[in-house]
């Protein structure tokens, strides 16, 4: 029997009823060969009222200007120049954001555009959906020795922290605005910080859906996470360290 806060569920039919703003937030550097193609994907999936913000950390490639350049009303770009950061940006999109629901996604293409359709119909009975390699349907279709670590870590973080989460660093995301009322994005950090926020919304009480995706390897542009096992090894390290540390923290 799964705790009340968590739920896991197939992929549902898209909704053409109307609805709210949606803001989905790219962050990113060094994706000029992706950024035009998740832009599209993305405006593909969702029709309006949609907005996209794209928050770049002055990437040599000039992804920045790409994204300008598509001269498209939806989207918003942010060249931050000297701050660096994957949380960071995030919570930099997050204050820039006018949606009533908010998300962000890899700007590689690996997460899939595709689902975000199916993510909003499910915020119809929650709180947050998160799309997930591990529940029931999904995949994680990259090097085997990365999926095997992945794995590790994220059955470590069910374990520790509890509440039937499946995949705690998913890193794809859809939720309502009124969630940053109750639980807030710590800007630090690369993966870990998901693991945090995802825990404090469990732990506010809110109510978390994991939906089904296949997680693929990027096939345009370099990967900005470790290129090889033994750096993969150790930020795996990393990010145990960060479990338990919040495990044990204390929520406001």
């Amino acid at each position: 029997m799964l705790p009340n806060d968590f739920t896991q569920i197939g992929i549902p039919e898209p909704d053409s009823s109307p609805r709210g703003l949606v803001s989905i937030i790219l962050a990113t550097y060094n994706e000029s060969e992706n950024i035009s193609d998740i832009i599209n994907a993305i405006l593909a999936s969702l029709p309006d009222p949609l907005e996209i913000i794209v928050v770049d950390d002055n990437s040599p490639d000039q992804t920045w200007k790409i994204a300008t350049d598509l001269n498209d009303r939806h989207v918003k770009v942010i060249r931050r120049v000297k701050t660096r950061g994957l949380a960071s940006a995030i919570n930099r999109g997050i204050i820039e954001s006018q949606g009533e629901f908010i998300g962000w996604m890899d700007a590689d293409m690996c997460h899939p555009p595709a689902l975000l359709p199916s993510m909003l119909v499910t915020l119809n009975g929650c709180d947050v959906v998160i799309g997930s390699r591990y529940v029931t349907g999904g995949k994680d279709d990259r090097d085997p020795s990365r999926v095997l670590t992945s794995r590790l870590i994220n059955r470590m973080a069910s374990l520790v922290l509890g509440h039937g989460i499946l995949d705690y660093d998913s890193g794809f995301i859809l939720m309502h605005r009124n969630v940053l009322d109750v639980v807030s994005l710590t800007p630090a950090g690369y993966g870990a910080y998901f693991i945090e926020f995802i825990y404090a919304c469990c732990r506010k009480g809110l109510k978390v859906i994991e939906i089904p995706y296949t997680f693929t390897e990027r096939t345009k542009g370099v990967s900005k996470s470790n290129t090889n096992l033994f750096q993969f090894g150790i930020a795996g390290l990393g990010y145990i360290s960060r479990i338990l540390k919040t495990r044990f923290s204390h929520l406001d």
